[in-house]
């Protein structure tokens, strides 16, 4: 009951409403000590009257006239002139005197604390102003028994209403807090708990429907959190399945590329010129394709091995991509051409290279085609400070806006109807596996630009992916 966040609210709203109550009793103490002087001082008054009505009044009358106002004595002063009203004979002599007729409110609290802390019976002499204008002040002796035990007795009443109101107010507040917060919370922790058990079931999901802004937002929060990693999870699975199949294809294609292997070493040894020129070309893709079967998709079921950084004629990787790319464009529309410096040599592992700028050739050429007009690819490199940097330029119809928000996530950043989205996610990992990255550099109707950065120190070493 305590650990709650209820039981504890009920606690505290206890101590804080009695400790409210208590900064009230201070001073409603005072002021009733206050009055009961006041009344003491009226009576008194009212007992001199009576004397004043008549000067012969018995000596056992007189006497039950100040019991009667609870007092020793009475003084009264008018017109200049002080007059002993009732007398009657003192027990002790006078303790203190207390002027009550403009007594500041820091002087009557204290007066009051005093009082309740000292449990001596004292006699003391109150000043204070008569009532009705009877005359210029009034003064009385009193015993602080009887005065005592009443501000005990009101203080006490005081003290149990408070605590009657502390509990009342506190359970009402309890209730409240467990209808209006805790039974929503509970609500939202019974939902995260059922989404724990089965993260792929969406039924599991939370629906908002808090009236409390602060729980609404927390439980919007929640459901878009849900959301994201349900379909997170099922990519992942996506993602395992296709590294399944990536590894059962693998196998067999590994075996038909051998045998292709073989076939081109035939066709090198003949005699057409253009055949001779190709050869080479055609068993360079060939190689490629046998190592990647061999190494699996990364984003299949093992991940993407570590470059072998190498100096490598950033020329001829490019040359290889545009001869391939050019060989592949079948619709006659699209120009693919290079403009990278023959001397220019990067760090970098070739075959991971030649995988980052291909799929940024083919899904420009790709994007060109789908278009059905004519256009370019251009392939840049030059070196910027501490990196080198290869640009890949098309005047395609640049990237829509879905495409631009999930660029380099699998299955997402695709544009073309039919593909898979893999291309840019394979091109940024290898890029970082090189300790570099690839950036959108712009897109719009007149084109679209990407950037290859490679750092040139051994930082590039560091980024394994």
């Amino acid at each position: 009951m305590l650990n709650t966040l209820s039981g504890r609210f009920l606690i505290l709203t206890t101590v804080f409403v009695m400790l409210a109550e208590v900064l009230i009793f201070v001073p409603s103490i005072a002021r009733f000590r206050q009055e009961y002087l006041q009344d003491r001082l009226e009576r008194a008054q009212i007992a001199s009257l009576a004397l004043l009505a008549d000067d012969m009044l018995e000596t056992e009358l007189e006497a039950e006239l100040l019991q009667n106002a609870g007092v020793y004595n009475v003084v009264l002063r008018r017109d200049e002139l002080r007059q002993l009203m009732l007398a009657s004979p003192i027990p002790e002599p006078i303790a203190n005197t207390f002027d009550i007729r403009n007594a500041t409110a820091m002087a009557l609290i204290r007066d009051a604390m005093m009082r309740l802390a000292r449990p001596t019976n004292e006699v003391v002499r109150v000043i204070g102003e008569p009532v009705r204008d009877a005359g210029l002040l009034i003064e009385i002796t009193i015993e602080t028994e009887p005065l005592r035990a009443a501000m005990l007795d009101y203080g006490l009443r005081i003290l149990v209403l408070s605590a009657v109101i502390s509990v009342f107010t506190a359970l009402l507040l309890f209730w409240a807090v467990r209808y209006l917060l805790v039974r929503p919370i509970k609500g939202v922790v019974g939902y995260m708990q059922r989404y724990a058990q089965a993260p792929e079931d969406a039924r599991g999901i939370i629906t908002p429907l808090a009236t409390v802004v602060e729980l609404r937002e927390a439980e919007e929060a929640l459901q878009q959190m849900q959301v994201e990693l349900t379909h997170a999870l099922r990519q992942r699975e996506r993602l395992a399945q296709l590294g399944g199949a990536v590894a059962k294809v693998s196998h067999d294609l590994r075996n038909i590329l051998t045998s292709a292997q073989l076939f081109t070493d035939r066709i090198e040894m003949s005699e057409d010129p253009t055949v001779r020129r190709l050869a080479p070309k055609l068993v360079n893709s060939i190689t490629r394709a046998v190592s990647l079967c061999e190494s699996t998709l990364a984003f299949g079921r093992a991940e993407e091995p570590a470059p072998t950084l190498t100096m490598v004629p950033l020329y001829s990787v490019v040359d290889d991509v545009v001869a391939g790319e050019t060989l592949a464009e079948d619709s006659g529309l699209v120009t693919i051409a290079s403009e990278v410096p023959a001397d220019l040599v990067v760090r970098a592992d070739p075959e991971q290279l030649f995988r980052v700028i291909m799929n940024l050739v083919r899904n420009a050429r790709q994007a060109i085609a789908a278009t059905g007009k004519a256009g370019t690819v251009l392939i840049e490199a030059g070196e910027i400070g501490p990196d080198w940097c290869i640009q890949v330029v098309d005047s395609g119809p640049g990237l829509p806006m879905k495409a631009q928000e999930n660029l380099f996530t699998p299955f997402q950043g695709g544009t073309r109807k039919g593909g898979s989205g893999l291309g840019l996610a394979i091109a940024a990992e290898l890029a970082r596996g090189h300790g570099g990255q690839v950036r959108l550099n712009r897109t719009g109707p007149e084109g679209t630009a990407f950037e290859i950065i490679l750092p040139k120190g051994d930082g590039a070493l560091q980024a394994v992916v």
